[in-house]
């Protein structure tokens, strides 16, 4: 799928790098409850899964009719660091593949600079990408817009033409497409495959194939 004359590999974080999305799922769970919205992880996988916190908030008072303010994630941050803290790990067979990939690669996330630092940190897998990150805080538009990663691209000096992103959610999958990149879309996550599948994608369950599927 990379060919000869693609020049980046662009890694989505959670659920791709470090296996977040299972722990912030749960945690998504109990805030939505406290703040009046009731829904099952199903649900919040659905509709939220790879979708910047800024998108998140605006669904929020959408939902609710009413806005938040301005320091509402403030009591439940807390939350999720310790959920991070206590369980997160990388996602399985992600160091082993990582080791083998020598094309050009960074990071396109969602996920703020701050909580990439922290969980990637984690993970042992910061300095592997450190000064190679980017968050949606930096372009207008988060994922399923192209923003995020053509930003990357520019800001990696790749053509969107010649990039692949390695994306694990329905948001991040169609934002890839957008963009005019290819996409091999992780399915041994939360999201179901069927919710991958489409064009210029190839599905895959196994990140220790990754190596092999970009030289395919």
């Amino acid at each position: 799928m990379l060919g000869a004359r693609s020049k980046l590999v662009i890694f989505d974080c959670d659920g791709v790098l470090v296996d977040s999305e299972r722990l912030a799922v749960s945690v998504d769970a109990k805030v939505l409850a406290e703040l009046g919205w009731a829904l099952t992880e199903e649900e919040i996988i659905e509709r939220f899964v790879g979708v910047s916190d800024h998108d998140f908030k605006a669904a929020i008072e959408s939902h609710l009719g009413h806005s938040l303010p301005a320091n509402w994630e403030e009591p439940f941050e807390p939350l999720y660091r310790a959920a991070f803290a206590r369980e997160l790990t990388p996602v399985d067979g992600i160091v082993e593949a990582l080791d083998q990939i020598e094309v050009s690669n960074c990071v396109a996330s969602s996920g703020t600079h701050e909580k990439m630092q922290f969980t990637l940190g984690i993970c042992g897998l910061y300095e592997r990408f450190k000064e190679r990150i980017f968050s949606a805080t930096e372009v207008a538009l988060g994922k399923p817009a192209p923003d995020l990663f053509l930003y990357a691209a520019s800001q990696m000096g790749a053509d969107p033409a010649h990039c692949v992103v390695v994306e694990d959610s329905a948001n991040g999958v169609a934002a890839a497409r957008a963009a005019g990149m290819k996409v091999l879309a992780y399915a041994g996550g939360v999201t179901p495959a069927s919710k991958l599948q489409g064009a210029c994608t190839r599905i895959f369950t196994d990140m220790r194939d990754l190596p092999r599927l970009l030289q395919s």
